[in-house]
């Protein structure tokens, strides 16, 4: 497996990685204006892009992912939520569903809380277990979890029931990964969407576990916590959610 973490601009982090001796890969969560790194990405490691998935309609920047696919031939997926929502065709992810690029395996959780369209990515590498269903090596959070935070309930409104869902989904869906997963979050310090998050681009899900102040919360705590903690809203906002729907 090849693997690579690009952090761009508003503290925003990317991914490209996947299986270099079958020569294919996905990118997660590009921002616009990012499409040449990973197309000269892809040609140093002799790969072609297959998918191009973004792990929610993003609202804090243009999304990079449409202009990517279109550029090198590659599926853009969206979680099938967004179905009614967008005005441009997309390959629709559902919970389970399973996207192998060589020996590489993604498999899609839907994860709400965030936003309702909200999906996260557990990464496996077939040559790295013996298991017929190879454990996890890695997850990629999105804006769901990030490191000694998780991410803004408000975008969607209704942020009381949203953040609600987020902690369902985090202590159902994220903290019952085993503890050495590697997590990779979709933003680091700095960015608009969560409190408190750490400048560390990445952590594991028993680290996490441990020594994340929210994770130590119940659930009323949880939800007082973060609604009373809400950064201001991106600047761009309204314009950036247009433009990654497709109006």
């Amino acid at each position: 497996m090849f693997f690579r973490q690009l952090l761009a601009k508003d503290a925003t982090l990317s991914y490209f990685f996947g299986c270099g001796s079958c020569h294919v890969g996905i990118v997660v969560d590009p921002v616009l204006g990012d499409e040449d790194w990973f197309i000269d990405e892809a040609a140093r490691q002799d790969v072609k892009i297959t998918h191009v998935i973004d792990t929610h309609v993003h609202a804090d920047h243009f999304s990079g992912g449409r202009a990517l696919a279109e550029k090198t031939g590659a599926l853009y997926c969206l979680h099938e939520s967004n179905s009614s929502r967008v005005k441009f065709p997309f390959e629709p992810l559902k919970e389970g569903q399973q996207v192998n690029v060589g020996n590489v395996v993604v498999e899609v959780l839907h994860t709400p809380g965030h936003t309702p369209d909200s999906i996260c990515l557990t990464v496996a590498d077939k040559r790295r277990a013996t298991e017929p269903d190879a454990a996890p090596w890695f997850v990629i959070t999105g804006d769901t979890l990030f490191v000694g935070s998780a991410g803004r309930p408000d975008l969607a409104g209704k942020e009381t029931e949203m953040a609600g869902q987020l902690y369902d989904t985090v202590h159902q869906r994220l903290l019952t990964l085993a503890p050495e997963v590697e997590l990779y979050p979709g933003h680091t310090s700095g960015s608009a969407c969560g409190a408190g998050m750490s400048g560390k681009p990445s952590s594991t899900i028993g680290f996490e576990t441990r020594w994340s102040p929210m994770l130590s919360m119940n659930k009323q705590a949880f939800i007082a916590e973060l609604t009373a903690s809400i950064p201001p809203r991106p600047a761009e906002m309204d314009r950036m959610v247009e433009f990654n729907l497709g109006n």
